[in-house]
């Protein structure tokens, strides 16, 4: 009797045995070696099973090694790079030899190495079989090499294997996911096996690229429709954002009382997310996803955590977030994207400091949700970490010209135009999104030549600019005041790039009429609108009518905003300016009451600063931050430097009537002063001070920050609800035209 001890995962001993026969089996079959390996789930068991068989003379027969190779290949307990070591030794493999080593390499992270070893098993005189086709037409599949599927198939033809049924569908198959739609419908049509399988390959791949109507017809006339083919169908609904007949096809398919699986719900979940509306039929998939015990499955879980963030749930979202035990880059990614999607980019930020935590590598989907958090929290600190990281791991990242599409986002949004253009004009490949993200940085910050420059450049490089691009474009012009350049590129979006006029578009036009005082072609332009005007829109032009005091018009404009958000205060704020500007007190009074009468109240101004990657928050008149008694003194010396340098507050867009020593005493406690001091108290001197508003800066703290910048030597980049500011030696960057 001979002993064989196999170590365990957990070092303890196991001990099998088995009686040494003379003569030799007569059946390799059932040699008790081959049969250790179906309980095999190490790679040292493994190594001691491969001992035992070159010990008993096995490894000599082909079919111990073709099992050999079979486990290390494909088996999910298997180990490629043993098995390709394994197969070097191998003198004259045959064909089973070989088709297992190249399916196993389909399987892989490098499928094209399965097309190699393909070439080298017809080069060593083995020919392939029905069995080995299958696995090269799916390594042919995930490479997107419809060229070497095409060399493969005359090899499929000229073995006479084209009438095969698993040849045949994977051929299908691997056209139809190279978008070769042509050459899949040829060979489909040209095949007299016209089966279930076939069908849903086709269909699957129509599907897939969009073509949902010739994927219908097909659908219709399949002999047999199984849950794969209604899952092509749905798949490709949600995946063309045709949402809602993706979810008449589920109902349909529920009716044809055909059971679902985990690929129907992931694709209803999408369905549902993008529709942002569908919570029923979303908490239907989540109770069909608890009734069978499917709880534990981290896909369907993030499908809904994603769907119930699109559907406006964040706080069902986050208990499910929770509840999760392990969770994969995906979770995380989700839960991020699902904060930023729903403007809530603190708690994007923050979940992504505790993924870091964790020990999760994030990803290209992770940075491209954190970006535009930090772009709009002005967390320049935290998006330059980003860029870091991204610059280090490239070769890991997938959608890199998204990436640096984001990163320039990111910088223009946080002030720091510079790097932004750099990153631009490194870049070897361009989307338009670059362009428009480069045009928009420039536009956002008074660079108006600049921007326009950009868009010139872009379609003399062949770009079509789309109806991005032109908000770019009309910003750029509305921050100069170019009345007549806006009214060009306005003319030529419409005529000569067939670019409908959206709400941004018009708002853009409006702003430049009311600014400049046309105020009838400015009311022209709204009757004629395709689409009835937001509350943007008429806030523009009720700003417009302050500029110039035309208090009736404002009066008129102000209904209509009374109309479309009576619950804004917005209007009632702007119309109680115009009034106290015009000294009409009385008028504000009723205002202010009727505010008060409906519990409605002024969007309080809010800045924020980034000092070493924390981000402070300020409102008027602040006093809970733990350095608040420095801040006052720092604001104590910066009004007195200022009446010192002769400066004089205005006071005459204080809201209501009341003496003048306390109305400067609101406008020195403005949160952009508020955030300025911690800037001069919390970094040295000389450093650049970054300040974010969430309103429009009032006209007294930019005539004060301009002073600011030149008594204590410091630029600083103010960006408010409209555009950029950058304040040095005393004049801003906007030219006083904001």
């Amino acid at each position: 009797m001979k002993m064989v001890v196999l170590a365990s995962p957990v070092s303890t001993l196991q001990v099998l045995s088995f009686s040494d026969p003379s003569p030799p089996y007569k059946l390799v079959h059932d040699h008790p070696s081959l049969t250790l390996l179906s309980n095999c789930k190490t790679l040292q068991t493994l190594k001691q099973i491969h001992s035992q068989i070159i010990k008993t003379g096995l490894h000599n027969t082909h079919f111990a090694l073709s099992k050999l190779i079979e486990f290390c290949a494909v088996s999910p307990h298997g180990d490629l790079s043993y098995a390709l070591s394994l197969f070097k030794t191998i003198r004259n493999p045959n064909h089973v030899i070989w088709n297992h080593m190249i399916r196993g390499l389909s399987s892989s992270e490098s499928p094209f190495l399965a097309l190699e070893y393909y070439v080298h098993m017809i080069s060593s005189g083995t020919e392939p079989n029905e069995y080995t086709f299958p696995s090269i037409f799916k390594s042919c599949t995930k490479i997107r090499g419809a060229h070497e599927g095409k060399q493969v198939h005359a090899h499929v033809l000229k073995l006479g294997l084209e009438h095969n049924a698993f040849v045949h569908t994977s051929l299908i198959n691997m056209y139809a996911q190279n978008g070769e739609l042509v050459n899949a419908r040829l060979v489909f049509d040209k095949s007299s096996m016209r089966d279930a399988v076939s069908f849903t390959a086709l269909i699957t791949g129509y599907a897939s690229k969009g073509f949902l109507d010739e994927a219908r017809e097909l659908f219709d006339e399949i002999p047999v429709r199984d849950v794969v083919s209604w899952n092509a169908m749905i798949s490709g609904y949600a995946q063309s954002g045709r949402v809602e007949e993706a979810m008449a096809f589920f109902e349909e398919m529920r009716r044809a009382k055909v059971t679902p699986n985990v690929s129907t719900m992931l694709s209803v979940l999408s369905a549902c997310a993008q529709s942002g509306s569908s919570l029923q039929l979303g908490n239907w998939v989540r109770s069909w996803i608890e009734d069978r015990g499917l709880g534990s499955n981290i896909r369907l879980v993030n499908g809904l955590i994603d769907m119930y963030v699109k559907c406006g749930d964040l706080e069902e979202a986050s208990n499910l977030f929770e509840k999760i035990q392990d969770k994969n880059v995906v979770s995380w990614n989700v839960m991020i994207g699902g904060y930023t999607h729903m403007s809530c980019y603190k708690e994007a930020l923050g979940l992504f400091r505790r993924m870091m935590q964790s020990n999760i590598d994030p990803n290209d989907v992770t940075f491209l949700s954190i970006l535009p958090a930090c772009a709009n929290l002005g967390a320049l600190d935290l998006g330059k970490w980003v860029h870091a990281y991204v610059d280090k791991n490239m070769k890991s990242m997938k959608n890199t010209v998204a990436l640096w599409t984001s990163l320039i986002d990111m910088y223009a949004k946080c002030g720091d135009l510079a790097v932004a253009k750099r990153i631009f004009d490194c870049m070897n490949t361009k989307s338009l999104a670059t362009w428009n993200a480069m045009i928009s940085g420039f536009a956002m910050h008074g660079h108006t030549d600049t921007a326009l420059g950009l868009f010139s450049r872009m379609t003399s490089e062949g770009f079509v600019p789309d109806d991005i691009t032109f908000v770019g474009v009309l910003t750029a012009c509305k921050h100069a005041g170019l009345l007549s350049l806006g009214r060009r590129y306005f003319s030529s979006m419409i005529q000569d790039y067939k670019v409908s006029p959206k709400l941004p578009h018009y708002g853009c036009m409006i702003d430049l009429f009311g600014r400049a005082g046309l105020f009838d072609e400015a009311e022209t332009l709204v009757k004629n609108m395709e689409m009835k005007p937001d509350g943007a829109i008429w806030c523009s032009l009720l700003g417009a009518c302050r500029i110039h005091r035309r208090i009736e018009l404002a009066e008129s404009v102000a209904k209509h905003l009374f109309e479309l958000e009576p619950e804004n205060p917005s209007a009632y704020v702007l119309l109680s300016n115009i009034y106290a500007g015009a000294g009409r007190w009385e008028d504000v009074a009723k205002i202010r009451t009727r505010l008060n009468d409906n519990r409605m109240k002024k969007v309080p101004g809010c800045s924020s600063i980034e000092v070493d990657s924390v981000v402070h928050e300020f409102l008027v008149g602040d006093k809970v931050h733990p350095q608040s008694n420095e801040i006052y003194k720092m604001l104590d010396e910066i009004d007195m430097r200022l009446e010192k340098a002769g400066f004089v507050p205005d006071t005459s867009e204080v809201l209501y009537d009341m003496d003048e020593e306390w109305k400067e005493g609101v406008l020195s406690h403005h949160s952009e002063k508020l955030a300025i001091a911690f800037g001069l108290i919390s970094t040295k001197p000389g450093t650049t001070i970054r300040i974010m508003k969430n309103l429009r800066v009032c006209g007294n703290c930019h005539s004060a920050t301009k002073l600011i910048s030149k008594i204590f030597n410091r630029e600083i980049i103010a960006r408010d609800r409209n555009r950029f500011h950058h304040f040095k030696d005393g004049s801003c960057s906007c030219k006083d035209y904001w």
